[in-house]
């Protein structure tokens, strides 16, 4: 049971660190560079990316660190692992509120601006400024921290873990 334990909260951890590392691009690198390019060229590219990462590997950063976490939580409810449960439980807290701010800012504006049609066949400033950028990357900044602060959190439960 220990090896099934350490396996999940591992897997949690892992997953939970590939998603901090997804929004953190975002956050660091895509957002600020679409932001300097027109109006044409920022749909597009955006339009491209979100097709993108809607994909397989979406559910291993998005999904995974969730599940994984309210598993690894589930398996350490015994006496002998009452030290990593208030971890567990931060970081399963931020992961839920990391599903609901995606689900209800981040999902709905990506699918506005790839419902938006060709970009060369629309008026590309009002999508984009429709689209609203400044809230996106608001609620992904809450993503990066969420998710950076329950990657810790589950690191640190592996530590605990460690020396139990």
């Amino acid at each position: 049971m220990d090896e099934l334990r350490v396996s999940i909260l591992m897997a949690a951890t892992l997953t939970a660190g590939i998603g901090a590392g997804v929004y953190q691009l975002y956050s660091f690198v895509i957002m600020p560079g679409l932001a300097k390019i027109d109006d044409r060229t920022f749909v597009g590219a955006f339009q491209e990316i979100d097709r993108t990462i809607v994909g397989p590997f979406l559910p291993v950063f998005f999904f995974g660190p969730l599940i994984l976490t309210a598993v690894a939580l589930g398996l350490n409810l015994g006496e002998d692992q009452r030290s990593l449960l208030p971890w567990l439980a931060v970081a399963l807290g931020l992961n839920i509120l990391i599903l609901i701010a995606t689900i209800s800012i981040n999902v709905p504006l990506n699918n506005y601006i790839k419902a938006a049609g060709d970009p060369s066949e629309i008026d590309v400033s009002e999508v984009r400024k429709e689209f609203h950028e400044s809230r996106w990357v608001r609620s992904n900044m809450f993503r990066v921290l969420a998710s950076t602060t329950a990657f810790g959190c589950l690191a640190w439960s592996l530590v605990l873990h460690g020396r139990i």
